[in-house]
């Protein structure tokens, strides 16, 4: 396992992060407590030392897995050899957020306070090493009351770092609170096919020190290579939804795209796309970590292994450079 430098922050994180959205038990399927515990045990093995969950993530249920693991290795949750990040969600209303929402409804400082003591609680944690804003607004960016009350709870020892969960169709919309100082780290979607944070956040994010956690590398599974055309999805998983209509076609088709692009760039050399597909993130100097989600061991000691392979020729990534895909599957 290679390990990168979190930001300002200086900490040392494994480049191959744990995404545990799907062992929180809702969104992604069936999923077995043995299975997720084996599995976050498995990465711990092999040198993961920063697992992303948050607290919408089964009502809870994945930040209790995950310190329970660490708590069984004797592990401290909160300013630990391994690093956990975790999301608060706004109070109930829109998402994304209406223009029209002011950021000290959707967040108001006893509804943080009251989230904060949740977490810290559900993980049996000292302090949390990184806390998110689940959801965020551009319109909030002149008076970002929420991101003072998580300055005072870091004064106060609770937090260690802060920051927020960028917008799948948005992602450059927190540009002001970087350049400000007033965020240690920014979760966002990157991938081969949306690389809109290329376009401002990661130069930015670089210059000024700020953590930048990489999520959905494999686009929910698509950039693995192993869905078509005729893939379909259980009730309850996200999937189904993100895939409806004819999306599932249109991926396939451009999947086939980059597995042409891919053979022709490498010779041949490259044929295992959702390696490809991670070491494309990590490919960028601005990210910190990149979270997979995994949710067996299998899945742990594949998304490992990559960071043990050689980076992506630079031949390659300029042919993957151009399969940029400008869609909000979430939102339509």
């Amino acid at each position: 396992m290679k390990y990168r430098t979190f930001g300002r922050t200086g900490w040392k994180v494994s480049e191959i992060g744990f995404g545990a959205w799907a062992i929180g038990g809702k969104g992604w399927g069936p999923q077995k407590d043995d299975e997720s515990l084996a599995a976050l045990r498995r990465a711990l093995d092999l040198g993961v030392t920063f697992i992303d969950t948050a607290q919408g993530y089964g009502d809870g249920h994945s930040e209790q897995l995950v310190g329970s693991v660490l708590h069984e290795r004797g592990l401290k949750v909160g300013g630990g050899e391994v690093r956990v990040l975790t999301k608060i969600p706004p109070q109930p209303g829109a998402w994304p957020a209406s223009p029209h929402d002011r950021a000290e409804d959707r967040y108001p400082e006893s509804y943080l306070r009251e989230r904060v003591e949740r977490s810290l609680k559900g993980m049996k944690a000292e302090a949390l090493d990184v806390l998110l804003l689940h959801l965020w607004s551009r319109a909030w960016n002149r008076d970002p009351s929420p991101i003072g009350v998580l300055e005072k709870l870091k004064k106060e020892g609770k937090l260690l770092s802060i920051g927020i969960s960028n917008s799948e169709f948005d992602e450059n919309a927190v540009n002001d609170l970087v350049r400000a100082g007033r965020l240690d780290a920014v979760e966002t979607v990157y991938n081969i096919f949306d690389q809109n944070p290329d376009l401002e956040l990661m130069s930015t994010a670089r210059e000024h020190e700020v953590a930048i956690v990489a999520r959905s590398p494999f686009d929910e599974g698509a950039l693995t290579g192993k869905m078509s055309a005729e893939t379909v999805f259980p009730e309850g998983d996200v999937r189904k939804n993100y895939f409806r209509g004819d999306r599932m076609k249109k991926t396939a088709d451009r999947i086939e795209a980059i597995r042409k692009d891919l053979h022709a760039a490498s010779g041949g050399a490259e044929k295992d796309l959702a390696s490809v597909a991670l070491r494309f993130v990590l490919r960028n100097p601005a990210v910190s970590t990149t979270i997979p989600g995994i949710r067996s061991v299998r899945q742990a000691e594949a998304n490992v292994a990559v960071s043990g392979q050689p980076p992506l020729s630079d031949a390659v990534y300029e042919a993957l450079k151009k399969h940029f895909w400008y869609r909000v599957f979430w939102l339509d």
